[in-house]
Formats: structure tokens, C-alpha cells, sequence
């Protein structure tokens, strides 16, 4: 390939053929247990990988709030304290029903789980379970939510 036709490829024809990152919102609960931290981490639907509570944005509540009511609908966290700023963003490649990957953008809430229940909307389409934050980061598989994790 010429430099020109590489050049026109990087440059202009590449950038057409990407998808823009699409935003979502996460939820990293967290308790404190006998003076350690340890965070929730619940299963994706489709692939069963680790991963945290989060979907897209909703009408009517901001970023932090949204994540919080993904936090409920997802691992049942019932009530928590909710740190309105990010403490974070990873992205990942989100597999669509269609079978296609779209980027995304996930930002990071802190919640400090308060009470739970067993009864929620996805109770029976996941699992969850607490870990440490470095047993988390080793659980998960998006590098930049691995860093965020090991960082608490």
C-alpha cells in the first residue's frame, strides 16, 4: 500500500467504518467488613464474565442516579450511599443482540452499600458475590476497570 493510500485509509476511511462510543453508567458497591473493603461484582447476562451493575443513561435522572438504579435492578442493592462524583471510566466493547460489538464508555460511581434484599428485577439472571478489590480486578476483563479497581 502506497503512503497516500495509507494515509487516506487511517485518515479518513477507518473513522467512517468506526462506531462512536456509546456512554453508560456503572455502579461499584462497596462494604466494609471486619475493616476491609470488599466490592460487588455481579454476572453479565449473556456471557457469565464479571463484570459490575451498569447500563445506559435515563430520562430524567442524572449519571450518578441512573447508576444506582442499575445497581438495584441488577444485584438488588436496596439502599446506599451514593457518591455523586466519578471516580472513573473504562471502556469495553458491549455484544449487541444482533451479535455486533459497540464501543462503549462506562463511567464509575462509587455506592456504599447500605442494605440489600434477594428480591430484584434480574435476581434470576445473575449471580453476584463480594470480593476483594484485587480478587475483583482479577475477576473482570476490561483493563481500564481492573486499574479503578485495584486503586480503591
Amino acid at each position: 500500500m502506497t503512503n497516500a493510500m495509507k494515509k487516506a485509509w487511517t485518515g479518513l476511511v477507518q473513522p467512517l467504518l468506526q462506531r462512536p462510543r456509546q456512554f453508560q453508567v456503572a455502579a461499584l458497591c462497596y462494604r466494609e467488613v471486619e475493616g476491609r473493603t470488599e466490592v460487588l461484582l455481579i454476572t453479565s447476562r449473556d456471557t457469565g464474565r464479571w463484570i459490575l451493575p451498569k447500563g445506559w443513561p435515563m430520562d430524567g435522572m442524572d449519571a450518578p442516579d441512573a447508576a444506582l438504579k442499575e445497581a438495584w435492578e441488577e444485584a438488588g442493592v436496596k439502599t446506599g450511599d451514593l457518591d455523586k462524583d466519578p471516580i472513573g471510566a473504562f471502556d469495553y466493547e458491549k455484544r449487541l443482540d444482533d451479535g455486533y460489538e459497540s464501543p462503549v464508555h462506562a463511567q464509575v460511581y462509587k455506592v456504599k452499600v447500605v442494605e440489600m434484599t434477594d428480591e430484584f428485577p434480574e435476581a434470576d439472571e445473575r449471580s453476584l458475590s463480594w470480593f476483594t478489590p484485587d480478587e475483583a480486578a482479577n475477576k473482570v476483563k476490561e483493563p481500564g476497570l481492573q486499574e479503578i479497581l485495584r486503586q480503591i
